[in-house]
């Protein structure tokens, strides 16, 4: 596996470079775009599962080691009118955590470390001001991206993997009302779903308001119906609701500070206590990011999350991180990041992969190393 994981991942980037070497004149006339990254880190976390069996990182779970998180590429052609489309391919281990229910990549290719999924895959045909979608979609809410390279941080925020959805399969309206508004409608199958069609569908809508180079809003709205137990596609469901905030503030050229509030809750919802009943999550996340110079580049994050019926992570807790990275560029495209995150809750949920000892805090030291071209 490990000789296979390195022929793949080294195709991809000299495939990566030759297509955007080669195919730079002809994408200018056929608007073809040809784009990817690889991103690897090693990462050495204290604990990695709440005591309910649950990861306690979304894609940075490995206790101690090296992960090869993610391998793309990014086939686009969108032309402002008229027909196109759009294919992602991923491979790593990321995908294990992210593949939607009704396909699991890490039963498809007998492997826990590596696997393979299309987590953008889509038609779309553009007409004047609208552009309508149909297939796979990473999901709009959030302030972080499925995609490591337009993070500032190296592990995902807790209201990333724990609030929010990954990605859905439906279908998309957008309208561009202007330089500074667009508005985004659809319609999908729910939260990490491809298939379990009886539910009703769920509802996303979401706008983002830019008004000046300063500041910019984005809220988002998901609801309908999703399983009372997750990633099944039988038994009784509940409505789902999920409204995201996102604030954005360029204060200088150098500072940076974002504000992201979820608040989620969903109607029969199957509970640790082994009732089903209403659930209810919030919590909020803020960024304040500052560039140094061309070279240096830093974030900190600090979140609050209230899984107040243990819905979401197994266990009721009230849970905090704090996360402080530092980045270097030291070529154009590639990116090193060393980060520091201890996370906290007010309940003893936290263990390691063996059970043993169950604590109330996590501590984590990670470094991050990224390529990109296209």
């Amino acid at each position: 596996m490990k000789k296979i994981l390195f022929f793949l991942t080294s195709v991809l980037v000299l495939s990566g470079n030759t297509f955007a070497q080669d195919s730079a004149a002809k994408n200018e006339k056929t608007a073809l775009k040809i784009s990817g990254y690889i991103d690897g880190s090693y990462n050495n976390l204290q604990r990695n599962f709440f005591t309910s069996g649950i990861y306690d990182r979304v894609f940075d779970n490995a206790q101690n080691g090296f992960t090869l998180q993610q391998a793309a590429i990014t086939l686009a052609y969108q032309p402002t009118q008229g027909f196109g489309g759009l294919i992602n391919p991923i491979m790593g281990y990321d995908t294990n955590i992210f593949a939607p229910y009704g396909f699991k990549p890490m039963t498809e290719f007998s492997s826990q470390t590596f696997s393979i999924d299309v987590p953008q895959v889509f038609l779309q045909y553009a007409k004047n001001a609208f552009t309508f979608s149909g297939g796979r979609f990473v999901e709009l809410a959030g302030a972080e991206a499925l995609f490591p390279v337009q993070n500032t941080n190296f592990s995902r925020s807790i209201l990333y993997g724990y609030a929010e959805p990954f990605t859905v399969l439906g279908i998309r309206g957008t309208y561009v009302a202007n330089d500074k508004l667009t508005l985004i409608l659809g319609v999908n199958d729910g939260w990490d779903n491809i298939r379990d069609w009886s539910r009703t569908k769920t509802l996303e809508l979401n706008g983002t308001y830019t008004m000046n180079t300063c500041f910019s809003f984005s809220p988002t709205i998901y609801t309908g119906q999703e399983r009372a137990t997750p990633q099944t596609d039988t038994g009784p469901t509940g409505w789902r609701t999920l409204v995201d905030l996102v604030a954005t503030f360029n204060i200088t050229e150098k500072w940076t500070f974002i504000g992201n509030y979820d608040g989620g809750w969903q109607t029969n919802a199957a509970l640790p206590n082994g009732t089903n009943n209403r659930a209810v999550w919030q919590g909020i996340a803020a960024y304040l990011n500052y560039t140094f110079n061309e070279k240096w580049l830093t974030s900190l994050r600090g979140e609050y999350f209230n899984d107040q019926d243990g819905f979401r992570t197994g266990v009721r807790q009230a849970w905090k991180e704090a996360t402080l990275s530092l980045g270097y560029i030291p070529i154009k495209n590639a990116e090193l990041r060393g980060e520091v995150r201890h996370d906290f809750s007010n309940a003893n949920s936290l263990t390691n992969n063996h059970g043993l000892p169950v604590r109330n805090n996590d501590q984590s030291y990670a470094l991050e190393a990224f390529y990109k071209f296209g």
